[in-house]
């Protein structure tokens, strides 16, 4: 896909200090300080809620209405992940060490994913939001993110591209799975040996305090349908909260030359609902100043929004916000855009119009 001419009116150097400047204001506003107090009461709340999840699996016993439990178990990994992906920025605690042994703990241990593969992917995508080529979040894989790769699909995969809009938050029940099955992958081809030696132990001990309560207390056909629905409303939830962030938004060229302001809220877009959709989202909805200032505690990114965005006026950058709902239109009709490059070209266009 080939990206957008990079606007004459936003020069570098003026960008660049006016970054600057922001940056000042924000310092000086003190909303670079910690929020112990938030960080608190939100993992209070997760044990909280992990002991009402363990009570219900007790009290409802034999019956189908665990999946119910499986479910609300779905919505808490996906919780404590958001809270692993704020301690990974640096967020929660004081120290850089501290957080990474929190973030490391919350990310291997309750979630059961590699916290160094995420780092090091998410790293790169926070330096290079939708640059093609160096943004591991718009990489080939399944789904096509970029017209160029959706024209080299081939085989079963050239017949999901072609219709990938659609298929998209179907796809997102296996993304739970896909996201278990790269961190050990990672760790086992990429990771050092240290890496090896404390995620891989601490990942087998997720499964072991997950699956065999599950398996020893349930009958088996229904152990089973639990894991299977926990894992589905884990990868949906995850990739619900994560895709608004940037799908549909600018994509940057390989070599093109883009400011940090003008490259973080160009590509980023905020999603409307204030501290309802920051809980839901674990905060990413303030995705513009999370980008901006990635170690800014979640309490401060909803007064920093109201500095950014008019700072952004001021220059003319295009600050983009939208709701929920007109999000998920966004990124459905951007994949399916994009997945136009994998039809055939001598197709009837009634077919094409159909997806069929």
């Amino acid at each position: 896909m080939s990206a957008q001419p990079y606007p004459a009116s936003f020069p570098l150097n003026r960008m660049t200090s006016s970054f600057a400047e922001l940056s000042a204001t924000i310092r000086e506003t003190g909303l670079l300080r910690r929020s112990y107090t938030f960080y608190s009461v939100y993992g209070a709340a997760l044990l909280l809620a992990l002991g009402g999840i363990i009570t219900g699996v007790v009290l409802l016993g034999d019956s189908w209405l665990q999946l119910l439990m499986a479910a609300a178990l779905g919505v808490w990994f996906t919780q404590v992940a958001f809270l692993g992906h704020e301690a990974s920025h640096r967020t929660v605690l004081a120290s850089g060490p501290a957080n990474d042994r929190l973030g490391r703990f919350l990310s291997t241990v309750l979630v059961g994913i590699s916290h160094q593969w995420w780092m090091r992917k998410h790293t790169r995508h926070h330096g290079n939001p939708n640059r093609v080529g160096k943004d591991p979040d718009i990489e080939k894989d399944t789904i096509s993110f970029l017209e160029d790769d959706a024209a080299v699909a081939r085989g079963p995969i050239r017949w999901i591209t072609q219709r990938q809009g659609w298929l998209f938050f179907p796809l997102l029940t296996l993304e739970g799975l896909n996201l278990h099955y790269r961190s050990v992958a990672s760790l086992i081809t990429g990771g050092t040996r240290r890496e090896r030696w404390i995620e891989l132990p601490s990942i087998a001990l997720h499964f072991a305090l997950y699956l065999v309560p599950v398996f020893w207390f349930l009958p088996l056909g229904m152990a089973f349908a639990f894991v299977g629905v926990q894992m589905a409303v884990f990868g949906v939830y995850m990739g619900a909260s994560f895709a608004p962030n940037h799908k549909g938004m600018r994509i940057i060229g390989r070599d093109e030359r883009v400011d940090f302001l003008s490259k973080q809220v160009l590509t980023s877009r905020n999603i409307r609902g204030g501290w309802a959709m920051s809980i839901l989202m674990g905060g990413l909805n303030y995705q513009i100043e999370h980008h901006l200032f990635p170690s800014m505690a979640r309490p401060h990114l909803a007064r920093a929004r109201e500095i950014v965005r008019e700072h952004c006026a001021t220059l003319g950058v295009p600050y983009t916000e939208t709701s929920l709902i007109e999000s998920y239109a966004i990124v459905i009709r951007y994949l399916n855009r994009v997945g136009l490059a994998a039809r055939d070209p001598f197709d009837c266009p009634e077919r094409v119009a159909m997806g069929r």
